[in-house]
C-alpha cells in the first residue's frame, strides 16, 4: 500500500470543502485524473469516463503499479471507438478510492491517515467531486459521459443531479439502484475484510502487515459476480489443476486448489490486494449498496429524470450479465421514456457476464462509436 501512496500522480486540490450526502464535508480534497486529447477552443468535445468499483483513472495508459495497459485501452485512443483523435478524454479516480484521490488511506487534518474516520460517502458524492473537477478545467458542459458498472450507475447520477452538465449519457451493464442480492454479496466482502485480524478496525496503515487475505476473499466473491456460468463452463468446467509433482489432473483429496476455477479466483483475489486499499474496498461497496436513484428523488425513478430531456441516453446491457440485468436497464428506460427524453437501447450478447464491457464485444464498439459521433 505503501507504493499505492507515494507514487506520482496527476491531481487537483480543489479550494473548497466538498458536501456530501451524509451531511459532512471533505476538507482538503484532491482529485486524481488522466487525460487524453485535445480540449478543443470551445471546450465542447469532452467526455467524461467514470470507472467502476476496482477501477482507476488509467482508463487508456499503463497502470503505474502493475504496467499492465489502461482497463479500457481497447476502447479509449487515437481511432478507438471513443476517438481521442477527435474528443479530450478524462478519466478521474474517484473519491474514497486509493489511486491518487482522497480516500481512507489520505492524511487527515492531523496528519494520519483517516481510516475508518473518513466519512461514509455516496455515488452522488462522487459524480459531486467530479463536477468540482470539471470546473477547475473550465469545462462546462461535456459532450458525454461514459461508464460501465458503477461508472454507470455514476453517469446516471450526473444525469439525475447535473442534467445541465452533459449533452448525451451513454451508460453500460448497470442498474439504477443496487438489489438485496447486490447488497448481499458486498456485505460478505466486507465481513471477509472486517475478519481479518491484519485489519485492526481500520488503522493497519503503519502496521507490519495490511489485511490482504481478507482483502483477497472479498475480491474472489466478487470476481464470481462478474462472469457468467456458460462463460465459466467453457473456460474452466470441472478440469482439474496438474499438481506441483508433474501429475496432471488428479485430485489431492484435500485442500489445495485442485480445480482450475479455484486457482483462477486464488490468483485474481491475490493480485487485486498488489494494487488496492481494502478501506477503500469497504468504502466504495457501501456507496454502491447506497445507490437508488428513484430514493433519492422522491421514490419515483421518472422524476429522476424530469430535467434530462433535453439529454441524449444510450443504454446497453448484456445477454449474461446477472449482476444488473437487461430487464434492471429496462427500469432505466421505461423511466427516461415516460419524460420523453431521448434514449436508445440494446442487449448485447457476449458469454463474458458482466465483465462483458470491459472485453472484446465488437457489437459494443460499433454502438459506442455510433452514438458518440451522432
Amino acid at each position: 500500500m505503501a507504493s499505492i501512496l507515494a507514487t506520482d500522480f496527476q491531481r487537483i486540490a480543489l479550494s473548497a470543502p466538498l458536501p456530501l450526502d451524509s451531511g459532512k464535508a471533505l476538507d482538503r480534497v484532491e482529485i486524481a485524473y488522466e487525460a487524453y486529447g485535445t480540449l478543443n477552443p470551445d471546450r465542447s468535445n469532452a467526455i467524461l469516463i467514470f470507472h467502476a468499483l476496482t477501477g482507476d483513472q488509467f482508463v487508456a495508459s499503463a497502470h503505474p503499479l502493475t504496467g499492465k495497459p489502461g482497463w479500457w485501452d481497447r476502447m479509449v485512443g487515437p481511432g478507438k471507438p471513443i476517438d481521442t483523435n477527435i474528443y479530450y478524454v478524462i478519466c478521474a479516480n474517484v473519491i474514497g478510492s486509493c489511486m491518487g484521490s482522497t480516500g481512507p488511506a489520505s492524511p487527515a487534518t492531523d496528519g494520519a491517515p483517516y481510516a475508518m474516520r473518513f466519512p461514509v460517502i455516496t455515488i452522488r458524492d462522487m459524480v459531486r467531486a467530479q463536477i468540482a473537477l470539471l470546473d477547475v478545467l473550465g469545462i462546462e458542459t461535456l459532450h458525454s459521459v461514459v461508464g460501465g458498472s458503477m461508472g454507470g450507475m455514476q453517469a446516471l447520477s450526473l444525469a439525475a443531479s447535473f442534467p445541465g452538465r452533459t449533452r448525451s449519457v451513454l451508460a453500460i451493464a448497470t442498474t439504477a439502484r443496487h438489489s438485496a442480492q447486490n447488497i448481499a454479496f458486498h456485505e460478505v466482502g466486507r465481513q471477509a475484510i472486517m475478519a481479518d485480524p491484519a485489519w485492526r478496525n481500520g488503522d493497519y496503515y503503519a502496521a507490519p502487515e495490511t489485511p490482504g487475505k481478507g482483502l483477497s476473499v472479498a475480491r474472489m466473491a466478487a470476481h464470481i459476480t462478474y462472469l457468467s456460468e456458460a462463460g465459466l463452463t467453457e473456460k474452466f468446467g470441472r478440469r482439474l489443476q496438474d499438481r506441483p509433482d508433474g501429475t496432471r489432473g488428479a485430485k489431492s483429496f484435500g485442500f489445495d486448489a485442485d480445480f482450475q476455477i479455484e486457482s483462477y479466483l486464488r490468483h485474481q483475489g491475490i493480485a487485486f490486494t498488489d494494487r488496492f486499499d481494502a478501506n477503500s474496498y469497504l468504502y466504495i461497496t457501501r456507496a454502491m449498496d447506497y445507490f437508488d436513484l428513484a430514493e433519492e428523488h422522491g421514490g419515483r425513478l421518472v422524476d429522476a429524470f424530469a430535467a434530462s430531456r433535453d439529454t441524449r441516453f444510450c443504454l446497453v446491457s448484456f445477454d449474461t450479465d446477472w449482476l444488473y440485468t437487461t430487464a434492471d436497464m429496462r427500469q432505466v428506460v421505461h423511466a427516461l421514456n415516460a419524460v420523453a427524453a431521448p434514449v436508445s437501447f440494446v442487449e448485447l450478447s457476449a458469454p463474458y457476464g458482466h465483465d462483458s464491457f470491459l472485453l472484446d464485444v465488437p457489437a459494443l464498439d460499433r454502438v459506442v462509436k455510433g452514438f458518440l459521433d451522432r
